[in-house]
């Protein structure tokens, strides 16, 4: 396992990190999610990232009890705060003062450990002052609560605005986690660029485009029981944009370039994202443990630039660039 540093920070974390979305509390049972967990820390991976909102708050306490046990100091916790969570309630949501307060106690509980090390704003809040946002992060941060700051899918001005403000609390931002693959490129123009200026790091999800770049749909195939795709807890959702027929026969052509340098097509998306200076890690979720002892492959890989134009050819004209793709609600989620 490689390790990279986190933005502008002496933060390092694992290149490939193991995330519960969709999968604990929801689509995996808590014995099987706790093998996943044991089967990423055995194959070096040491950062895991969960929210509040995945499972209503429930994967959160999977991870924690599937943790429980191991060195702290020797883990990379992260969480999120925004979703609508508990009882759903006006102020169960968002990221005003008395969310974030009250959102960091209860992930803290249910984590089972004093601290998260990045706290992360899963979304952007444009019914709260960012004001009052970052102020309370910056209050979680000298509570010791948290140790780092990050968003999740922050566009480029919303990201300058919010290193702004937290530079002149006392704190930074040193992360993003926007979802990035050879299919979603949205990033690339805009907030790349603005977080290399900055000093944030992408920790990116979905790398495999919710299971579409492991070549495992077939165009005109019928999705297996069991695969996201076939998931109504919300997977089929996420991936119904890239289940066109034209998508999918795109993908098959990443076969013969996966041969070619010996990964599976799930370590070619996964390391294909790491080609990316400015991404710190990739997250990776599970529903058994062998898919985690295989995606870790892709840590530490070099694809050449013959390779990555291969890529190029085969998706890059099916693949979303607009950056005005980055989106936060305009209200909040209920």
């Amino acid at each position: 396992m490689d390790y990279r540093y986190l933005g502008n920070s002496g933060f390092k974390i694992s290149e490939i990190t193991y995330g519960n979305w969709l999968t604990h509390g929801s689509q995996v049972e808590n014995d099987v999610a706790t093998q996943c967990v044991r089967a990423a820390l055995d194959v070096g991976i040491t950062s895991f990232d969960t929210a509040d909102v995945y499972a209503n708050t429930a994967a959160e306490t999977v991870l924690g009890k599937a943790l429980k046990g191991e060195r702290r100091q020797s883990l990379e916790i992260f969480t999120k705060v925004w979703g609508a969570t508990g009882p759903k309630g006006p102020n169960d949501v968002g990221l005003s003062r008395k969310h974030i307060m009250e959102s960091i106690n209860g992930s803290l509980e249910r984590l089972q450990t004093d601290y998260v090390d990045l706290y992360q704003a899963h979304r952007y809040d444009h019914e709260t002052p960012l004001e009052e946002t970052m102020q309370a992060f910056a209050d979680i941060v000298r509570q010791g609560k948290a140790l780092y700051i990050g968003v999740s899918e922050w566009d480029a001005r919303q990201i300058r605005a919010g290193h702004a403000l937290a530079k002149e609390l006392g704190f930074q931002l040193i992360s993003n986690q926007p979802q990035y693959s050879m299919l979603w490129r949205v990033i690339e123009e805009e907030v790349v660029p603005v977080s290399e200026e900055l000093g944030l790091s992408q920790i990116v999800w979905s790398p495999v485009a919710q299971g579409v770049l492991t070549g495992k749909y077939r165009p005109g195939g019928t999705p297996e029981e069991g695969s996201r795709a076939a998931d109504d807890k919300g997977g089929s959702n996420m991936i119904k944009r890239w289940m066109s027929d034209e998508i999918l026969t795109g993908v098959q052509k990443l076969q013969p370039i996966a041969d070619e340098v010996g990964l599976t097509m799930a370590q070619l998306a996964i390391s294909w994202v790491l080609q990316n200076k400015n991404v710190a890690a990739a997250i990776i979720g599970a529903s058994k443990p062998d898919q985690v002892k295989s995606n870790v492959v892709a840590s530490g890989v070099t694809l050449d630039a013959a390779v990555m134009a291969k890529i190029d050819d085969a998706v890059g004209s099916m693949a979303e660039t607009d950056p005005a793709k980055t989106v936060s609600p305009e209200q909040r989620p209920v």
